[in-house]
């Protein structure tokens, strides 16, 4: 027995020790800057250059036809204001060709909140010691298998927590498409027949930061628990 004790101890271990690097990597890298999206597809930052230009191309191919599309007016086609036209161009290409200015100016305003929550104090944490604590308690409450049933803890707590971060870290890449393909969805805000494609990914961004600020949050909230729980285990 004392050998399957310390075979499980030792997995538990590593286990733990695990996600102490997935915490020290991954939750500081995660937030509200593209760095680490940059660093992970370096190709997006090209890319950008190439959906500015089409964005471009058609907001004005959209101004000429809809423009054109007046002269049939008196035959029945719907057409818009030539002048409400033209001040909805000028203002939507103005709002592309700075996407970027604007998106990253988004990011800076998101990424306070982001930030305090990260630098919030919370009691030291080790994950590497949950085991070790789960263990003493086991052995305290109950007799025999204490090790088998402290790894199967640690496997639940994990595997919980694996999940959170890798919510987290879909977040951060839907956002990062969100910011890079910018310019597309301006673009589709010049037009009157386009305008909800516009709204609708103006509140998916929107979205996407809050659900960005909640995941960093929860995360938070759990190693909060963890470090309180370590820190005194005997409390509960």
């Amino acid at each position: 027995m004392k050998i399957l004790d310390g075979i499980v101890e030792w997995i538990a271990e590593q286990v733990m020790n695990i996600l102490d690097l997935i915490t020290t990597s991954v939750l500081g890298a995660l937030g509200c800057s593209m760095d680490t999206f940059l660093r992970y597809f370096p190709a997006a930052e090209n890319m950008y250059q190439i959906f500015l230009s089409l964005a471009i191309g058609l907001i004005l191919l959209n101004w000429v036809w809809q423009l054109f599309k007046n002269y049939f007016a008196g035959a029945g086609v719907e057409a818009e204001d030539p002048l409400k036209l033209s001040m909805r161009t000028f203002i939507f290409l103005f709002l592309t060709f700075y996407a970027k200015d604007i998106v990253n100016l988004l990011l800076d305003i998101a990424g306070t909140p982001y930030s305090w929550i990260l630098t919030d104090d919370l009691p030291s944490l080790k994950f590497a010691d949950f085991s070790s604590v789960i263990t003493v308690i086991l052995g305290v409450c109950a007799n025999g298998a204490v090790a088998l049933i402290s790894l199967i803890l640690v496997l639940i707590l994990a595997w919980n927590y694996i999940k959170l971060l890798f919510e987290a870290a879909e977040r951060y890449i839907l956002l990062g498409v969100l910011v890079f393909t910018a310019p597309v969805a301006f673009a589709t805000g010049a037009s009157q027949s386009t305008g909800n494609i516009f709204k609708s990914w103006c509140r998916m961004l929107g979205g996407q930061f809050f659900l960005l600020l909640m995941n960093a949050w929860c995360l938070r909230l759990f190693t909060s628990m963890v470090g309180t729980f370590l820190a005194n285990p005997l409390s509960i």
